[in-house]
């Protein structure tokens, strides 16, 4: 009886922590199959997310920027830099779909990441 009563306890106690395991330990285990999956190889790596985030976040911030910008000034970024859905354009073609000089687009261009380097630099936010 009191070995069935340990036998019981170990069970429990095994149940509730769960067995270990080795992140190198094959997932799958097929004969000869030496390119096998480990739980390591699956498992998110904390560092990567946390990276993803930061630029997300980065993302967001410079997105609110941008649409504080003179609606011009933010439409040509768009145009040039692939934003909102716009493909990627050069000066020249920015300039012919406006109906302005690609000289007067560079100007745009120019002053307005001008304006976001220092709206980014007023926020604390170092220019990755």
């Amino acid at each position: 009886m009191r070995i069935a009563n340990e036998l019981r306890m170990h069970l429990r106690h095994t149940r509730r922590e769960g067995t270990p395991l080795s992140l190198q330990e094959p997932l799958e285990s097929h004969a000869n199959d030496s390119g096998t999956l480990t739980l390591a190889d699956v498992l998110p790596d904390n560092a990567a997310m946390e990276e993803d985030c930061e630029q997300r976040d980065l993302a967001v911030r410079l997105r609110q920027l941008v649409k504080a910008l003179p609606q011009r000034d933010a439409r040509i970024l768009a145009m040039r830099y692939g934003l909102d859905g716009e493909k990627e354009q050069t000066q020249q073609e920015v300039a012919r779909r406006l109906g302005i000089s690609r000289s007067y687009v560079s100007r745009i261009e120019k002053r307005a990441l001008y304006a976001l380097r220092v709206q980014w630099k007023q926020q604390g936010t170092r220019i990755p």
